[in-house]
């Protein structure tokens, strides 16, 4: 399977410091700079967005995708202020989305069989590429690792590997073996993290709440043991720092944190995060000592003059 490129862009060939920067996991480490008191708590996003994904690198802009028309926000954590970014079309829908903002890049999970690449200071469009048939298939979130982003699909136990940066090569499909067991009519698959070793995925199954240690050379799932407490339900985003794993329960309007041992095949529940503006959040990105949710709502009947928001709060 192979991009359709929109239009030729400087991203088609890459120098080769942009191509050494690929080798670093992206979403897992320390911002640059820390939120200070006068930063605000939280922002609006426009009316009727419909949001469900949020993305920081490592500058303090929020990037958040519609699923209305796959329309693509940008917000200034130091003021609350943004500006569409990308402003979607007919068809097209933004769920997970992950920034890389060494090379400028933003990847987004389209839902409708398809990753899409944009330019992370203009939103232009650069690359779509097909990953599954546009109907029967989720495709819902994505992380950055190594030479290739990856996506998961919540209807089918499959991984789609696309590669980073304009680099050549295909596709790769990576089916889920060993412990996972796809569920039928169910979200399956969704919030995905690389390892704290760099050598595999995290995936959480939303239905019936579990987390695996995915194999990326041979594709087979560990389930990850859980102690503390017995499953993940209704987990969404993921986020990694270090060995700490936050788990977005959307519904349950809380964030679980743990603890992964070495081999991140066992997670220790730390403790748990709520607040009373939680209204069914469902990803997460940290920037310093916070960590930024988009509520989604729903719960809530979508119309035109929804409102929508995203919060943050302090680790």
């Amino acid at each position: 399977m192979t991009p359709t490129h929109p239009r030729p862009t400087r991203r088609a060939v890459l120098g080769g410091a942009t191509l050494a920067a690929l080798a670093a996991t992206v979403g897992a480490g320390t911002a640059s700079a820390t939120p200070n008191a006068a930063w605000p708590t939280g922002f609006p996003l426009p009316n009727g967005w419909l949001p469900e994904g949020i993305a920081i690198g490592s500058k303090p802009y929020a990037y958040l995708g519609s699923r209305a028309n796959g329309a693509i926000y940008r917000a200034d954590l130091r003021t609350g202020e943004g500006r569409v970014l990308f402003a979607g079309g007919t068809g097209l829908i933004s769920v997970g989305l992950k920034v890389d903002d060494r090379a400028g890049l933003l990847y987004v999970a389209g839902n409708t069989g398809v990753g899409r690449v944009h330019d992370s200071r203009s939103g232009e469009l650069l690359a779509t590429y097909r990953l599954t048939p546009a109907t029967g298939h989720f495709i819902n979130d994505v992380t950055l690792l190594g030479d290739r982003a990856w996506f998961t699909d919540s209807r089918d136990a499959v991984l789609h590997g696309v590669p980073r940066g304009g680099r050549d090569g295909a596709v790769h499909a990576l089916p889920l073996t060993g412990d996972w067991t796809q569920l039928p009519d169910v979200i399956n698959a969704n919030g995905i993290v690389g390892t704290p070793d760099g050598r595999g995925l995290i995936v959480v199954k939303s239905t019936p709440g579990e987390l695996y240690n995915v194999n990326l050379r041979t594709g087979y799932a560990t389930r990850i043991t859980l102690v503390g407490q017995d499953t993940v339900v209704n987990g969404d985003g993921l986020w990694r720092i270090g060995r700490t794993l936050y788990v977005v329960q959307n519904r349950l309007n809380l964030v679980s944190v743990w603890d992964l041992d070495r081999t991140a095949t066992t997670a220790t529940l730390r403790g748990t995060v709520t607040d009373p503006r939680f209204d069914v959040p469902t990803t997460a990105a940290r920037f310093g000592d916070r960590l930024y949710l988009v509520n989604a709502r729903f719960t809530t009947a979508p119309t035109p003059e929804t409102t929508y928001d995203a919060v943050a709060v302090s680790l």
